[in-house]
C-alpha cells in the first residue's frame, strides 16, 4: 500500500483558496472535516500574536512595548496604551479589593495566574500579608469544597485509579520536564474539612504558588498532583458537578500498590532529587507513606514535619520572652493525629539534643489528649502505633479541662481540627497556674480554631502568649493592642524546599527540620516580642526563607546528603540568587 499522502488537484486548490466564511485557505482541512473525522490540533512552535497573549508564562498584557508589539504581531490585538507592571499591579489590587466575598477574590487570583503568571506572583510577593489568606487558608478550604463548581482549567495532574499501570505515561503528559517539587494529595483529610476527594487539588495548587512566591522556586519546576482513589464523602458522590471518580475510596493493598507505582514513576521520570511533599493525607496513610519512602525518596510531609518545625520555632522564640528553656515546660496537646504527634516528637528531639537526655525521657514532659481522653499507659494496647510513645503513667482522664487541672501544663497546643474546644474554663485554668500561659490554637481553617485570639487574651487578662494556624486580626484589651502570631507552615516549607533543592539533597532528616526551626526563631526581633509576636511578620518572608534555606543547606552538607558540590561559601547569597523573580522580561 502506498505511503504517499493523498494528492489534491490544482483545480480544487484554486477554487478553495478561502475557507468557510471567507477566511484564508483551510490548510489543515478543519473546516471541511465532518464530525466523525479526526482533526490534528496544530500549534506554532514560537509563541507570537494571539498565541503569545494566551500563554500565561509570557503574556504581559498591556505592558508589551511598541517594539515588542511590532516584532511579535501584537499590533492591533491590544489597545494602544502601554502600562508598566507596577501600574498593572496597582489596578489588579484595586479590583481585588472591590470583592467582599473571599472566594470571589480567590477565583479572580486563579484567573490571573492562568492568564499572566508573572503579574500573579508579583501581586502575591508584594502583598503577601493581604493575599496569603486568599490563596491559602482559610479561603482555600472553601475553594476546595466548591472546586467542582469553580473549576475552569486544570492546574495540575489528576492521576486516578483508571490510570493504574500507566502512571509513568501520565507523568510524561505534563509539559514541563525539569520538575523539582511535587505537592501531592489524595484529598482524604483537607485541612479540618475532611474527605474532599479530587476537589482537594486546591491544596497542592495553593502550596506550590507559595513555594514560588515565598521560596522563589520557579513555577515551571512545580507540579501539583491529586491522586484520585475515590471518596467516601456521600455529598460529593451524589453531586452532579463533582469532578472526581464516583466510587468509594480504595484501601489496603489496592491503595498501597497504586501509591507505590506513583512513587516509583516519579523517581523514574524526574530523578533522585525531586522533592515530593505529601499533603492532607489521612493519619494512617500519612505516617505509613512517610515511614515507607523516607529512606528511598526525597519526601516531606508538611502536616507532620512542617507543622512541627514551625511550632517548634515559635516555642524557641517564646523562651526569650519567658526567660526559660524548653526543658522547663510541660506540654499538653489536644489532638493526637499527624500534626500533634509530629510536633510532640520534634519538641522531644530538640529537648533531648539540648539536655543530652534520652528521647524516651524527654517525651514524658509531653502529654496528649485524643477523642477518648488523656493518652495513658492503661490505653496502650488499643492505641494506634504513632500514639503509643505518648502513653504515660497516669489515671484515665476523659475531658480536656480535667487533663489541664491534672497535668498543669505551661504550654497548651490545639491540633484537634475541632473548633471552640479551648473553652473559657480551660483557658482560665491555664491562667491560674501560669503567669504567661503559652496557648497555640493551630487548627485550620479559622472556623475550626480551638479558640480565637480575642478569647485567649480576654480570658487570661491579657497575659497569654498566643498564636494560631489561621490569621486573626489584632485585639484590643484594656487599652493595649495585641498582635496574634500565626504558626503558619508557610514560614517553613518554602525555605526548607529551597534549601533542599539548592544543596541537591537526596533525603530529608529531622536535623534539617530543627535547623529550619532555629533559623526561623532567630528572625524574631525585640520589636516583634514587644507586640506579643513569636513569629516575624510575613512582609520579610523572602529574606526569612533565604535564611532558612541557608541553614537547611548547611545541615544537608554537614550530614553528607548534598549532591551539589562543592558547597557554596555564602549559602544565604546562594539562596537569594536562586530565587525566581516575577519582573517582566523583555522580548527580542
Amino acid at each position: 500500500m502506498s505511503s504517499n499522502p493523498p494528492q489534491i488537484s490544482d483545480d480544487y486548490v484554486s477554487e478553495n483558496r478561502s475557507g468557510v466564511g471567507g477566511g484564508i485557505s483551510d490548510v489543515y482541512g478543519e473546516d471541511l472535516a465532518t464530525l466523525d473525522q479526526l482533526v490534528t490540533p496544530w500549534v506554532t512552535s514560537v509563541a507570537s500574536g494571539y498565541t503569545l497573549m494566551r500563554d500565561p508564562r509570557y503574556n504581559k498584557g498591556l505592558a508589551f512595548t511598541d517594539k515588542e508589539r511590532d516584532a511579535h504581531y501584537l499590533t492591533g490585538l491590544l489597545p494602544p496604551v502601554i502600562l508598566s507592571q507596577d501600574v498593572q499591579e496597582k489596578k489588579m489590587m484595586h479590583n481585588l479589593r472591590q470583592y467582599t466575598v473571599p472566594l470571589h477574590r480567590y477565583v479572580a487570583l486563579m484567573d490571573l495566574q492562568e492568564r499572566n503568571e508573572r503579574l500573579f506572583y508579583k501581586l502575591l510577593i508584594d502583598n503577601v500579608e493581604e493575599l496569603l489568606p486568599v490563596v491559602y487558608t482559610p479561603t482555600v478550604g472553601e475553594a476546595c469544597q466548591k472546586y467542582g463548581s469553580i473549576f475552569r482549567r486544570p492546574q495540575g495532574l489528576y492521576i486516578s485509579l483508571k490510570e493504574k499501570g500507566k502512571i509513568l505515561e501520565v507523568l510524561k503528559n505534563w509539559p514541563q520536564r525539569g520538575i523539582q517539587v511535587i505537592v501531592v494529595t489524595d484529598g482524604e483529610r483537607i485541612l479540618g474539612l475532611g474527605d474532599l476527594g479530587c476537589q482537594g487539588m486546591g491544596i497542592p495548587v495553593g502550596k506550590l504558588s507559595l513555594y514560588t512566591a515565598l521560596g522563589g522556586i520557579r513555577p515551571s519546576a512545580c507540579l501539583p498532583i491529586t491522586i484520585d482513589v475515590g471518596t467516601n464523602n456521600e455529598k460529593l458522590l451524589n453531586d452532579e458537578f463533582y469532578i472526581g471518580l464516583k466510587q468509594k475510596r480504595a484501601t489496603g493493598e489496592e491503595y498501597a500498590e497504586f501509591l507505590h507505582e506513583f512513587m516509583c514513576a516519579v523517581k523514574q521520570n524526574y530523578g533522585e532529587k525531586v522533592l515530593v511533599q505529601f499533603e492532607d493525607f489521612a493519619n494512617h496513610h500519612a505516617f505509613e507513606l512517610l515511614s515507607k519512602y523516607c529512606s528511598s525518596h526525597l519526601v516531606f510531609n508538611d502536616d507532620i514535619q512542617g507543622t512541627a518545625s514551625v511550632v517548634l520555632a515559635g516555642l524557641i522564640a517564646a523562651q526569650k520572652v519567658l526567660g526559660k528553656s524548653l526543658s522547663d515546660h510541660t506540654f499538653l496537646f489536644l489532638g493526637a493525629g499527624e500534626a500533634g504527634t509530629g510536633i510532640a516528637e520534634l519538641i522531644a528531639l530538640k529537648i533531648s539534643k539540648e539536655t543530652g537526655t534520652p528521647i524516651d525521657e524527654t517525651r514524658k514532659k509531653i502529654w496528649l489528649v485524643d477523642s477518648k481522653g488523656l493518652i495513658v499507659s492503661s490505653r496502650k494496647e488499643s492505641l494506634q502505633h504513632f500514639k503509643q510513645p505518648w502513653a504515660h503513667d497516669h489515671e484515665p482522664v476523659k475531658e480536656l479541662l480535667g487533663a489541664v487541672n491534672a497535668i498543669k501544663p505551661t504550654v497548651l497546643i490545639g491540633t484537634s481540627g475541632v473548633g471552640k474546644t479551648f473553652t473559657k474554663e480551660v483557658v482560665e485554668a491555664m491562667a491560674t497556674f501560669n503567669e504567661k500561659p503559652l496557648i497555640l490554637a493551630l487548627s485550620n481553617p479559622t472556623s475550626q480554631a480551638e479558640c480565637t485570639a480575642e478569647e485567649a487574651y480576654t480570658w487570661t487578662e491579657g497575659r497569654a502568649i498566643f498564636a494560631s494556624g489561621s490569621p486573626f486580626a489584632p485585639v484590643e484589651y484594656e487599652g493595649k493592642t495585641f498582635f496574634p502570631g500565626q504558626a503558619n507552615n508557610c514560614y517553613i516549607f518554602p525555605g526548607l524546599g529551597l534549601g533542599l533543592i539548592m544543596s541537591g539533597a537526596i533525603r530529608v532528616r529531622d536535623d534539617m527540620l530543627l535547623a529550619a526551626s532555629e533559623a526561623l526563631a532567630s528572625q524574631v526581633t525585640e520589636e516583634n516580642f514587644a507586640d506579643g509576636l513569636i513569629y516575624p511578620p510575613f512582609t520579610n518572608i523572602r529574606k526569612i526563607s533565604a535564611n532558612i534555606a541557608a541553614s537547611v543547606g548547611a545541615k544537608t552538607y554537614e550530614l553528607g546528603l548534598a549532591s551539589n558540590l562543592p558547597r557554596p561559601k555564602d549559602l544565604v547569597k546562594m539562596a537569594e540568587s536562586c530565587m525566581y523573580s516575577p519582573v517582566y522580561r523583555n522580548f527580542r
